[in-house]
């Protein structure tokens, strides 16, 4: 049973992120929420209220869940700059890990990604593409993930079937019982893998269009001779836009209140990227994601150096009402 408030947001999200019914998209909820969660976290005030409404207040315990499976590795960090004081009590604070954004932010971007590329064992070699990380930049949360689990029902390669709009594509086959269910429009079939794992193909009768997220279930058991393709499907995209338009905006703004990350008043999310691949083949499913989250502070004016100016000589003043411009004194000093 999915989490109301979670397949909420993935589908909500990927209704704006990913449009287009004719192109493909692979992107992880999990990631982004995960890296979402941890700027809620950080977030006060109307910052945090626009970011619970978009992942429900129970999104934590959600992904703490989640995450208790021998085959996923996560990985959660957080980059600042030693110049930012952050708040001992927000979690990551104590394992933060230096990052010179403005004197080199492009050993932060490869430094970012190598270290994503070690957690997604490689799937996902520069999350960060160059210029993504500015000198302005302070601060970085970074979820990345992976997984790779075994199907409970083996598929076996029967080379190349046809696949509409597209022509011949390598496909596999697998002849067992799987939970099933035909709902309106749709087909649902749940393949089940390793430690709890499982993948749910919703299938349309014609072309793709909004499904219920009641057809996510299926609980009568079927014998199924089930042929589909393989799978390699990779995204990576700015999500800053995307969830603007879902109503979280304030973080994105100088407005923005991420106190319970550092006293900074400054701070504010200049964008979140992502990235994610899967791949689906005969013994099971590879799949990789991470999820940056870029802080920056709000542009001030560099201070020149001042002019010097001493009044040592006869001068005049006036003492007048600001807004109105009615003078209250008109004073000639020859003699101070």
């Amino acid at each position: 049973m999915t989490d109301r408030a979670h397949l909420a947001f993935a589908t909500a999200l990927h209704r704006v992120a990913a449009p287009d019914p004719s192109v493909d998209a692979c992107w992880s909820p999990y990631s982004v929420a995960s890296a979402l969660a941890l700027a809620m976290e950080a977030a006060r005030g109307e910052t945090r209220a626009e970011l619970e409404a978009l992942l429900g207040p129970s999104v934590s315990g959600l992904l703490a869940a989640a995450a208790d499976v021998p085959e996923l590795s996560v990985a959660n960090t957080l980059w600042a700059s030693d110049e930012l004081v952050l708040n001992p009590d927000f979690s990551l604070a104590s394992s933060a890990r230096s990052a010179p954004f403005s004197s080199d932010p492009e050993t932060v971007r490869k430094l970012v990604n190598t270290d994503v590329a070690e957690t997604t064992h490689g799937l996902i070699p520069e999350l960060l593409s160059p210029g993504a990380v500015s000198a302005s930049a302070v601060a970085m949360i970074v979820n990345a993930l992976y997984l790779k689990v075994g199907w409970l029902n083996p598929f076996t390669a029967i080379g190349p079937r046809p696949f509409r709009g597209v022509g011949d594509v390598p496909t596999m086959n697998v002849t067992a019982k799987f939970r099933y269910a035909r709902h309106p429009g749709w087909q649902t079939i749940v393949l089940p893998a390793a430690s709890g794992v499982e993948a749910v193909v919703l299938l349309p009768d014609s072309d793709l269009t909004e499904f219920d997220p009641a057809f996510l279930e299926a609980s009568s058991f079927v014998r199924l001779d089930l042929s589909m393709p393989r799978l390699n499907v990779r995204m990576k995209a700015s999500l800053k836009d995307a969830l603007i338009q879902l109503g979280v905006w304030s973080l994105f703004s100088p407005s923005a209140d991420f106190s319970g990350l550092s006293p900074d008043p400054r701070m504010y999310l200049d964008d979140v990227i992502h990235e994610a691949v899967l791949r689906v083949d005969e013994q099971g499913l590879e799949g990789a994601a991470a999820t940056a989250a870029v802080f920056r502070m709000v542009s001030v004016e560099i201070e020149a150096d001042p002019i010097v100016v001493q009044v040592d000589r006869p001068f005049l003043l006036l003492v007048r009402h600001a807004a109105s411009g009615a003078i209250y004194f008109m004073t000639r000093v020859v003699h101070p």
